[in-house]
């Protein structure tokens, strides 16, 4: 029986998001169905709201940073009951059998992932959907393959945003092993940025914070940076020439990354996170003259986000967020584009009645 959905969506590029409702598939055999307690919300969320990356399908409902509680499971769920504290976060699944996948990096699948909203969503057809919904809703069905155990430790609103912002940041600290005598820099103290800070930090790392202005030094120290550098400031700059093992740049406006190259050690890489939809220049010469790098990187895997929510249960790590009602998602969307959080707005679902 298709379950009813109460969500906010976006229905138009220019339009505000506006309560929506719809159904959700009944837990099929390796299904779990899930109340959302908790959804976190992303800026690329913002993105496609706006259809500022293209290719947007409205209606569309956002969110992957999704936490709650199982209340159905189909009859070949192994790995979750009714009562559990799960998550999801961005993808609900892959093709299972490309490299990528057998690998155990679904985010990198080769056919393409199954996005938490926005992809072709073949498993909807029973309850009319073309196109799979996120986390701005208050029910979510997801194979039992893509749902993540949420430890008891971490509560369950600071933990959504664990799903994208904390996977997103400790995903290129593993890839490029950092550890305790590695000196990191971080771009940008937004949603993203200080996850990375409090996650290199806990694995031992030297963390300095990049920015444009001082007004979250405080902040950043708080959470374990050891160093703040504004980037306008050219005599600090240069004193922190050839310095950094690996820079996580977490921007995700237009900016200028050139003048951080020289910031790098020999053989550092900048690892770009946020999305941006224009060009960034990079110079040849400073990449060439100590074999640096500037990669990218996405999300992680199943494996990798569990292993990352067990290691903030651990070390006592979440994120900073605002909790807000359903219906305060447009304010937020306005306050998250002139950076106006510190650091994550999470919407509280159980107001869903009320707001919608």
């Amino acid at each position: 029986m298709p379950i009813a959905t109460r969500a906010f969506a976006a229905t138009a590029a220019d339009a505000p998001l506006s309560p929506y409702s719809f159904d959700r598939r009944d837990p099929g055999p390796n299904d779990v169905a899930i109340e959302i307690k908790y959804c976190g919300v992303c800026h690329s969320d913002l993105h496609v709201a706006k259809n500022d990356l293209g290719g947007t399908r409205y209606p569309i409902v956002p969110g992957h940073e999704i936490a709650g509680v199982v209340t159905a499971v189909g009859p070949d769920v192994s790995r979750f009951k009714v009562g559990d504290r799960v998550g999801v976060g961005c993808m609900v699944d892959s093709c299972r059998t490309c490299p990528a996948c057998a690998a155990g990096e679904e985010q990198y699948c080769v056919p393409g992932m199954t996005q938490t909203y926005g992809s072709r969503d073949p498993k909807g057809a029973e309850v009319g959907q073309t196109i799979t919904q996120g986390g701005y809703s208050d029910r979510i069905t997801v194979d039992q393959s893509f749902v993540l155990r949420i430890p008891d430790a971490l509560p369950l609103d600071a933990a959504a945003p664990l799903l994208c912002a904390g996977i997103t940041t400790w995903s290129p600290l593993r890839h490029w092993k950092v550890g305790p005598g590695s000196k990191v820099a971080v771009v940008g103290l937004g949603g993203l940025g200080h996850m990375a800070v409090k996650l290199a930090a806990a694995m031992g790392a030297e963390v300095t914070v990049l920015s444009t202005s001082d007004r979250k030094k405080a902040d950043a120290e708080r959470m374990g940076a050891k160093h703040f550098l504004i980037n306008s400031d050219t005599a600090a700059m240069k004193a922190a020439a050839e310095k950094f093992d690996l820079i996580i740049n977490t921007v995700s406006a237009t900016h200028e990354i050139a003048s951080h190259i020289g910031l790098l050690a020999r053989d550092g890489t900048m690892v770009m996170l946020g999305l941006t939809t224009e060009g960034l220049p990079v110079f040849a010469l400073p990449l060439l003259a100590r074999r640096r790098s500037v990669a990218g990187s996405l999300i992680g895997g199943i494996r990798e986000t569990q292993e990352m929510l067990d290691f903030c249960a651990e070390h006592g790590i979440a994120c900073d967020i605002e909790v807000i009602a359903p219906d305060q998602i447009n304010e937020a969307y306005a306050r998250m584009e002139k950076s106006d959080v510190r650091y994550r707005f999470v919407i509280d679902m159980s107001r869903m009645a009320q707001a919608a």
